[in-house]
């Protein structure tokens, strides 16, 4: 929001601007006065069952729109979360399959727009290689999709004192590229998925792109999101000055496998807005204000202080 100052003088000048002046000020309380966007940042707990997945976030996505959010954001493994590789490989789809399908219908049916963080998409070389992509997919409210960003750090860790095995990389081919931030009714969103999270320096990519927000749909461990969960939100959004809004799975998938919860929002000073608690599924809403991340970078513009990439190069 700008600020209008008027200053009074006994002159022609003052009298001919006066009325720019009134338009001014007309313009500034109208907008002072107009609904900030909401964004709906939701927590599941998925399985193996898609069309239980499906009902569940249909019913979240309703609720949301049904409170005022113009964009609702769903985490990683919103279409299913599998108990074996195998498994995991045998569910996967192509963008143009049913469940994508099923969401499209639904943003154009409720004219919402959806972020879909995580879906198990089939490879190039589906046939032969049996290899997929951890994307997050972009749906405007006419059910189009807008951008799809393949999960770029891929997430292989053996923590055996925390109970921790993954390796991502046995059956995802990480994304070749970032994508540039998404315009949409709540502001320019940069696109990362879980454990992008870990890396700044896609965040700052992002943000020097423009990205007022930044988002990160989520299956953490228990383990790795008791420890840092909260911490790397707070972080990308404190170093970025973006709101970072991170939805996540919650609770047990299967017997080998559990997710931290706490789906969050946090503002571009740092503080959680909003947080799912981790324990059930559910949905927070949280106001997008596009002038606290101006004033925010205005005020410590951190990204004017920030040296060339060659002097953080050079250790001497």
């Amino acid at each position: 929001m700008f600020t209008v100052r008027c200053i009074l003088e006994t002159s022609a000048k003052y009298l001919t601007s006066l009325p720019a002046q009134r338009q001014l000020i007309k313009l500034q309380n109208r907008m002072s006065t107009l609904p900030r966007p909401v964004a709906a940042v939701c927590q599941v707990t998925a399985t193996a069952d898609k069309k239980a997945n499906f009902s569940t976030c249909k019913q979240l996505v309703e609720e949301a729109k049904e409170r005022g959010a113009s964009m609702v954001f769903l985490p990683e493994g919103f279409d299913y979360i599998g108990s074996s590789r195998e498994e995991t490989l045998s569910l996967s789809e192509r963008l143009t399959g049913e469940t994508i399908s099923q969401y499209t219908q639904l943003a154009r049916k409720l004219e919402v727009w959806l972020s879909l963080g995580g879906f198990h998409e089939q490879g190039q070389n589906w046939e032969s290689d049996r290899r997929i992509y951890n994307s997050h997919i972009i749906i405007n409210d006419k059910g189009d999709i807008i951008s799809v960003y393949r999960k770029s750090h891929l997430f292989d860790v053996e923590l055996p004192e925390k109970g921790v095995s993954l390796k991502e990389s046995a059956f995802t081919i990480p994304g070749p590229y970032l994508l540039s931030p998404v315009q949409t009714p709540i502001g320019k969103v940069g696109l990362g998925i879980c454990y992008d999270l870990r890396f700044p320096e896609l965040s700052l990519a992002l943000q020097r792109q423009g990205a007022d927000i930044l988002t990160y749909p989520s299956a953490f461990t228990v383990a790795t999101g008791a420890a840092h969960w909260e911490i790397l939100l707070r972080a990308r959004a404190i170093e970025t000055q973006c709101y970072v809004l991170a939805a996540a799975q919650v609770g047990q998938h299967h017997e080998k496998r559990s997710s931290y919860g706490h789906a969050l929002a946090v503002d571009p000073w740092g503080e959680v807005l909003g947080d799912c608690g981790g324990e059930k599924p559910g949905v927070v809403l949280v106001e997008i204000d596009l002038e606290k991340v101006s004033s925010t970078r205005k005020n410590m513009p951190v990204q004017q202080h920030r040296r060339d990439t060659a002097f953080y190069q050079i250790l001497k």
